[in-house]
């Protein structure tokens, strides 16, 4: 086994685990601060996505695709926490999941309506094109590369804004005691929309930044949320820190064993058992991960112990 696909892989799978932990770590945010089961995240992965990809083709820049997803993946979650999340913090689950389901039908279909069914297609900026040569001669995408290096960087800045500053003091203390920080004046009602607001721009940044290698397409955002809940469970619920740790041991599982499995159980299987057998376990892997996290720690890597 060549040590070239070694460390590509590993590369892939780190690049994929950061882009999980811009949308767990949103989820992971609201879940935790707010206890909201928001199954609508991955509609504002979509909305960041269509909006980079909008504004990139209309104006040829990426950078303001950027923007523009940050932009209106915020202000789409400001507004229905405002117009629906507001009325839902008391609800049992159930209701909380109806609702938010029902707000991935309208998100759905009315990107459908806006931008059409067809996908669309957002273009790597040109500084960004091209492979880059690393040590040992490994060739790997510049842009893939460039997004890793952005996903740790959104992960310690975001980790400082938590753990370091006003805001984050409060975040933090809305996690734990809620009513006691509303009694010492802080206004709690602005506090969730900013929270709301933070997570989905992180989701829709995720989206624009995931759209420039792959197609932009309604749906898109709900296999993605699937795995953003894996990454939480494993991680711990409202840890930014489990949060990365967890997204980075998914994205490694699920790369690495897709593309090693087959090999390994070919040395004992004939090749077309051990391609079947290899991906059907690949694609169990991150939740048997997450079943093995959950026997040594129900609460998670970094959950909070009951």
């Amino acid at each position: 086994m060549s040590s070239i696909l070694i460390v590509e892989q590993i590369l892939n799978g780190l690049q994929f685990g950061v882009m999980l932990f811009l949308m767990a770590a949103g989820l992971t945010l609201i879940f935790g601060v707010m206890g909201l089961i928001n199954l609508a995240h991955g509609s504002l992965y979509m909305v960041g996505a269509f909006a980079a990809a909008a504004v990139a083709g209309a104006t040829g820049s990426f950078f303001l695709g950027l923007v523009a997803a940050l932009a209106s993946a915020a202000l789409a979650g400001a507004i229905i926490e405002i117009v629906v999340i507001r009325r839902l913090y008391d609800a049992p689950h159930l209701d909380q999941v109806l609702a938010t389901f029902a707000l991935i039908l309208i998100f759905s279909e009315g990107t459908r309506w806006f931008f059409g069914s067809f996908p669309l297609f957002l273009n790597i900026p040109q500084a960004l094109s091209g492979p880059v040569t690393l040590p040992g001669g490994i060739e790997y995408p510049l842009y893939r590369l460039s997004l890793i290096v952005i996903g740790v960087a959104i992960a310690g800045g975001l980790w400082l804004f938590i753990e370091r500053t006003r805001i984050g003091i409060q975040i933090r203390a809305g996690e734990n005691d809620r009513e006691m920080i509303a009694v010492l004046g802080v206004d709690i009602s602005k506090l969730y929309t900013l929270v709301f607001a933070l997570g989905a721009a992180l989701a829709g940044l995720a989206g624009a930044l995931v759209g420039a290698i792959q197609s932009v397409q309604v749906g898109m955002g709900e296999p993605v949320l699937i795995l953003a809940f894996v990454v939480i469970v494993i991680g711990g619920i409202g840890s930014i820190r489990g949060a990365f740790i967890g997204a980075l041991l998914v994205g490694l599982t699920d790369t690495l064993g897709g593309v090693f499995l087959p090999e390994f159980l070919g040395l004992f299987m004939e090749p077309g058992a051990a391609q079947k057998s290899g991906s059907a376990i690949a694609s169990m892997g991150i939740y048997i991960l997450m079943g093995l996290v959950l026997i040594w720690r129900p609460t998670g890597l970094f959950g909070a112990r009951a």
